[in-house]
């Protein structure tokens, strides 16, 4: 049995990310890292995290799936977008991409939003969003938008809002009382948080004890707004700050 480090929602921001690989390398032997999409886009360093995760990351990743920024920047798509300053940014972050980024999203990155997987044989799927939806729709709970009894533990992102919780499904079982328990986990988001937490955020499973640890982490984010362009919207700035 092993631990695992869930990892989403980048967004351009490579200092929030060096913290959590700095917090992640002291918490003991990490058997492997699920990536859940969303590398690029708001954040004003999309090609350093890109080649940070091609070139110079220290684990070994099970999982790397686009999320919604990546197919919208790589098909140029942005009409699911909420808001045209998310569109302009999308855009813009397509305009200062580098051959070697687009290469690595394009060839080494799943482009489905979604992955099954075993982890030490239980059942896995990764999903950006949901399977309802698998890049625009989030899991939340309550309300994951499918049926996801066919798995052991789901790993979703997109919201920016961390979780774990589970859920049981009535299945034909009875040595395990007709149920059947399916873990999620959203690790929330490492360059973007959402959930009035500016820190960065991510998490680690132990599948010996089922144990999931939701980190926090703290980073320089006046270093990072010092990088934005003036062409990216101040909304994407003062959002870090606050968490919001």
């Amino acid at each position: 049995m092993s631990k695992y480090a869930i990892i989403s929602d980048i967004h351009g921001n490579m200092v929030a990310l060096q913290e959590v690989m700095n917090d992640l390398a002291n918490q003991g032997e990490i058997t492997g890292v699920i990536l859940l999409g969303d590398f690029i886009d708001y954040g004003p360093q999309s090609n350093d995290v890109v080649d940070y995760l091609r070139n110079k990351f220290p684990y070994k990743i099970l999982c790397n799936i686009w999320g919604n920024h990546e197919r919208a920047i790589m098909l140029s798509d942005y009409s699911n977008f909420s808001s045209q300053r998310g569109v302009d940014s999308a855009k813009y972050t397509r305009s200062i991409l580098l051959n070697d980024t687009l290469d690595y999203l394009n060839n080494e990155v799943n482009h489905s939003g979604k992955y099954e997987f075993e982890l030490d044989g239980l059942k896995c799927l990764a999903v950006h969003g949901s399977i309802e939806d698998n890049y625009w729709k989030s899991i939340f709970p309550g309300d994951e938008k499918g049926d996801y009894s066919a798995y052991d533990i789901v790993f979703s992102g997109h919201s920016h809002y961390s979780h774990m919780f589970t859920k049981f499904y009535d299945a034909d079982n009875p040595k395990m009382r007709n149920k059947h328990k399916v873990l999620f986990i959203n690790p929330g988001s490492v360059g973007q948080p959402r959930n009035h937490n500016k820190n960065a955020q991510y998490s680690i499973l132990d599948t010996m004890t089922m144990h999931v640890d939701m980190r926090s982490v703290p980073y320089d984010i006046e270093k990072v707004l010092e990088l934005f362009s003036d062409e990216v919207d101040g909304f994407y700035k003062s959002r870090l700050v606050t968490g919001v």
